[in-house]
């Protein structure tokens, strides 16, 4: 049998403990692909999964990891040879199912997509579910009528989501505002494309007046709670935003004034169950004319043995920008 490297997480009488084991092939679920990982990158929902959330993960141990990518090394479907190369993101990838945390993964077929030309494996895990998701809020915001060119804020800008948001809609010529609690990340965003640097108070303090000036030809909110209040309260008439977080908060306090006098959008955004074509559609757009030319400077790497302490700095904010994990020996 094969024995490869994964980071399992366990659950203990005072909690959960996480370290990097060796794994048998025989451990992994059944599935129709064997893809051998060579890079994962990290999100917030790998550090839930990590933590014990059971909203995410269930049972333990378990391999967290909701990104992966690399080379098919047995196939049971014919869509797919040995050799071919292939991101997984979404499903139940890294939530109940052995994630891309580990050296290898076994996975239905359909949870697959082929690596598009003109990106590597390397690439596609620096954009992983944080910049997918970035690309699905702009694709919504522009079928909504998200002017050429418009201003566009973005909250938590220095996440995950938010900084790749900054630079993909900075490189198509939006005017792109990013909001973030990291004033030192502020000459990183500027580098990234943002035009405007906010405060993150000025958008999460409470506002009880029920509209204010618009500013917004769209927005991308990754926090949620008063924040998204607020920007909704900000948005100019018939202007959307795209929704995709909740540190801030579940609930929106906020009246139906911007929706029936301004005649503005809630657009939710999901990367699990999205359609397989829309996948595709998308990953072929950021391997093609949304190519960012600057994608390295989104990231960090580390190896599989650092993740535990980057799992812990995204729980606390201050993990900024994308992670990418090399899972190579």
């Amino acid at each position: 049998m094969t024995a490869f490297k994964a980071l399992r997480v366990h659950k203990t009488d005072d909690g959960f403990s996480m370290g990097v084991d060796q794994q048998q092939l025989d451990d992994l679920p059944a599935g129709d692909l064997l893809v051998r990982v060579h890079y994962s990158s990290l999100n917030y929902k790998d550090a839930l999964s990590a933590s014990g959330n059971p909203g995410v993960t269930r049972n333990f141990p378990h391999t967290p990891g909701i990104d992966a990518a690399g080379v098919v090394e047995n196939s049971e479907d014919e869509r797919f040879s040995a050799g071919d190369e292939v991101i997984v993101t979404g499903y139940d990838l890294g939530m109940n199912t052995a994630g891309g945390l580990g050296q290898y993964i076994r996975i239905p077929a359909d949870w697959a997509v082929p690596l598009p030309a003109g990106m590597s494996l390397r690439d596609s895990m620096i954009i992983g579910t944080a910049g997918l998701t970035a690309a699905l809020c702009l694709n919504k915001l522009q079928t909504m009528g998200l002017p050429e060119g418009g201003r566009v804020v973005i909250s938590g800008a220095s996440g995950g989501v938010g900084s790749f948001a900054v630079a993909l809609l900075s490189k198509l010529g939006f005017e792109v505002a990013a909001s973030t609690g990291s004033p030192e990340a502020a000459e990183w965003l500027n580098g990234l494309g943002a035009s405007k640097i906010l405060d993150r108070g000025i958008l999460s303090e409470p506002d009880k007046r029920p509209m204010a000036a618009g500013q917004w030809d769209g927005a991308i909110d990754t926090v949620g709670g008063v924040t998204l209040a607020n920007i909704i309260k900000e948005l100019n008439y018939g202007a959307s935003v795209a929704v995709v977080g909740l540190v801030g908060g579940t609930d929106i306090p906020v009246t139906v004034f911007p929706f029936i006098l301004r005649d503005v959008n809630l657009l939710g955004v999901d990367s699990v169950e999205i359609s397989h074509q829309r996948r595709l559609d998308v990953w072929g757009n950021l391997a093609s004319d949304w190519k960012l030319d600057h994608l390295e400077s989104l990231a960090s790497e580390i190896s599989l043995e650092e993740v535990p302490a980057y799992l812990e700095g995204l729980l606390n904010g201050s993990v900024r920008g994308r992670t990418l994990v090399a899972l190579g020996d």
